[in-house]
């Protein structure tokens, strides 16, 4: 019976510290990131709201790309004609 309460005391003032602390040292990163993911977040959403005119944003690109392509073409097409010749 002795020895049941030496074990029972190893364990309340041995083995229960150690896994507190190391629960501890586990559960404060984890508090963190917590934090940092739900900042991660709210900031995601404001952003998306900055986000609804990009398809109109695309549109007017890809127009000002052709009218420099085919600008660009024609450019290169008389150079060549002046080179050739």
């Amino acid at each position: 019976m002795l020895l049941w309460w030496i074990g029972n005391a190893i364990m309340l003032f041995v083995v229960l510290p150690v896994v507190l602390v190391l629960l501890n040292r586990i559960l404060a990163p984890v508090e963190r990131i917590k934090k940092t993911t739900d900042e991660i977040l709210a900031h995601g959403a404001v952003l998306t709201g900055h986000l609804d005119n990009v398809p109109e944003l695309l549109a007017k690109t890809d127009e000002t790309v052709h009218e420099v392509a085919v600008g660009a073409t024609r450019y290169v097409k008389r150079v060549g004609a002046l080179l050739d010749g």
